[in-house]
């Protein structure tokens, strides 16, 4: 199974589904949450290949809505343990420190059935959201 596209571009669906997924897109609208992380499993079991530096995706609502477009700005594997303040920090969901993200990070994973361990393979993406072209 690969991400669903849009106009050729790869989607962004930010956590779950609902009220999750609407909050973490509203924080990135509001020009806060620059920063997602994705389990390296998961791109395994799904053959999906890791973003790049450059790509744009298309962020998305639970209904496929388009919201608006991403442009990747930096890739970084690393492991659920070594995840960084900077990286915390850019994902913008209040934490107060790395032990919080994990906390919170180790919690979503887990409502998935996704275990994770400090030497998870975790992909650290940072993102800028593209201005909105101007509508007529």
């Amino acid at each position: 199974m690969s991400f669903p596209t849009v106009d050729g571009l790869r989607t962004m669906e930010l956590g779950l589904a609902g009220s999750s997924r609407a909050h973490l897109n509203d924080l990135v609208i509001n020009g806060q949450k620059r920063a997602t992380a994705g389990l390296l499993s998961e791109y395994a079991e799904e053959n999906e290949p890791w973003e790049q530096v450059g790509e744009r995706l298309v962020l998305v609502d639970d209904d496929m809505n388009v919201l608006g477009t991403i442009e990747i700005t930096r890739v970084e594997p690393t492991t659920f343990g070594e995840v960084t303040w900077e990286f915390a920090q850019a994902e913008a969901e209040g934490m107060a420190d790395v032990a919080a993200w994990q906390e919170q990070h180790h919690e979503f994973w887990a409502r998935t059935g996704e275990s994770v361990a400090d030497d998870t393979g975790v992909l650290c993406i940072y993102f800028d959201l593209l201005p909105q072209p101007e509508s007529d």
